[in-house]
């Protein structure tokens, strides 16, 4: 690097450093900054994005930049004002920048940011004792990480030194992340296509097939493939919000235990009160052999994962409590940041507020649905977890978009829009939802060419 390129990046650091201190800018400043974002994407990150990104696609002569927000709401660098319901896939079940989630960290900052790695930190100790108290049945132990991939990746690895077995057994369009391990549980092949071959032993069954799921095992048991467990997400988020039958969860404890594998529930999305209970597989009062949870357990303000397990499976971490370390993973700020969520997701009973939500949200969607049969094939979903399933890709796209244009963000993309999730934060309220079906309906309107029926009058019999 030569010293001319040295001093450009120390001026350019500084003029970042400038911008990310100013609470507001001017529209100049503002313009400058999308303009810079969209090259520094193209030229330095990846360019790909730019092209699947409704927020440059379709928001008119200037790409949207988010900048800040609060609540379940969002303004862009121009202050274009957004109703999130997206919810970044799980991140912000409290919301934006949640005051007393970022007081927290904020006072740790500025004690300590991060760990020695040779002393006990307080912090890692307090989170493990509260999730001991907060998941169900006797898991007790965790171990922290920075993401939901990594949680998937050490609850694998716990499961195989237990176990001294290898194999797998996970669901078709299952999400467990994009690292390699967790990429070979995970069951699309958009993902796992380009990486082939994956790990070895991995199987995978339809979803909410518990039958599927005995003869897999069956099977291996017959061949001499050793599975070490079944990994499977309480309710698939990123398949579409896909709820198993009833029994799938209750059957799947048994038959685990009968062919004596251990049964991991990844929790990364559907954990902290999403599904309308502080654990999705609480719905079905089954306890796994253990739990991965990651996105909203940092309250929306520091990455942090977990995965969660019992003393006698924790045993071959103890014994050896160096076998699977990080440095980042459980940090002070992160630890803290977890710890305010836990408090403020129990002490305004965010579950429930999902649950009441989540049905009010399910109900009048599904009267939606019904008007609009040539493009909708059906609603899914538990708590605020939904599912909007569209007869295809370009329907779906043309929602999302029509949506975004109408101050309304949700998931969806030009490769994969056939299904969008409405995954708004929990704090969400019943004027913001009834905002957000009026918005649809009048982007369903437009998309058939006819007046919307709904308009602009709230939906009846809100809940305040």
């Amino acid at each position: 690097m030569s010293p001319d390129g040295l001093l450009k990046a120390l001026n350019d650091s500084q003029h970042y450093l400038d911008i990310v201190q100013q609470p507001v800018l001017s529209t100049c400043e503002a313009e400058w900054l999308i303009e810079t974002t969209v090259n520094n994407f193209a030229k330095y990150y990846n360019s790909g994005f730019l092209a699947y990104r409704k927020s440059v696609a379709e928001a008119g002569d200037f790409a949207a930049v988010e900048w800040a927000g609060h609540g379940a709401s969002f303004k862009d660098v121009l202050g274009r004002e957004f109703i999130d319901c997206l919810g970044g896939f799980g991140l912000f079940n409290l919301g934006w920048a949640h005051p007393q989630v970022v007081r927290a960290v904020q006072a740790q900052l500025e004690k300590s940011p991060l760990p020695t790695q040779e002393l006990l930190d307080p912090l890692r100790g307090m989170l493990a004792h509260l999730l001991s108290e907060i998941t169900p049945g006797e898991l007790q132990y965790s171990f922290f990480v920075n993401s939901g991939t990594e949680a998937v990746e050490g609850a694998m690895k716990l499961a195989r030194l237990y176990t001294g077995k290898s194999g797998f057994i996970a669901a078709v369009r299952g999400f467990h992340g994009k690292t390699t391990g967790s990429l070979a549980l995970t069951g699309k092949s958009i993902f796992r296509g380009p990486l082939q071959p994956s790990l070895s032993n991995i199987y995978h069954v339809p979803y909410g097939d518990a039958d599927a799921v005995e003869q897999q095992l069956c099977i291996a048991r017959e061949v001499g493939n050793e599975i070490a467990a079944v990994v499977m997400e309480p309710v698939q988020g990123e398949a579409g919000a896909i709820v198993p039958p009833d029994d799938f969860w209750p059957r799947l404890r048994a038959i685990c235990d009968h062919y004596e594998v251990l049964l991991i529930a990844d929790e990364v999305q559907t954990g902290m009160g999403r599904t309308g209970k502080l654990w999705g597989v609480e719905h079905w009062g089954v306890v796994p052999d253990i739990l991965t949870s990651a996105k909203a357990l940092g309250g929306g303000v520091m990455p942090i994962g977990a995965f969660v397990s019992t003393p006698k499976i924790w045993s071959v971490l103890n014994s050896d409590p160096f076998i699977h370390t990080t440095t980042t993973g459980g940090n002070p700020l992160a630890c803290t940041a977890a710890i305010a969520a836990i408090h403020v997701t129990l002490k305004e009973d965010m579950a429930g507020q999902a649950a009441e939500k989540g049905a009010y949200f399910l109900e009048q969607l599904g009267i939606i649905a019904a008007r609009y049969p040539d493009i909708y094939e059906g609603i899914t979903g538990k708590g605020l977890l939904i599912g909007q399933h569209f007869v295809n890709d370009k329907i779906g796209y043309a929602v999302a978009a029509g949506l975004f244009k109408r101050g309304v963000l949700i998931s969806g993309t030009l490769n994969n829009a056939r299904v969008l999730r409405v995954e708004p934060p929990l704090i969400i309220t019943y004027e913001e939802i009834n905002e957000v079906l009026n918005r649809l309906e009048d982007t369903l309107a437009e998309l058939r060419g006819t007046t919307s029926p709904r308009g602009s009058t709230p939906a009846s019999n809100a809940v305040a």
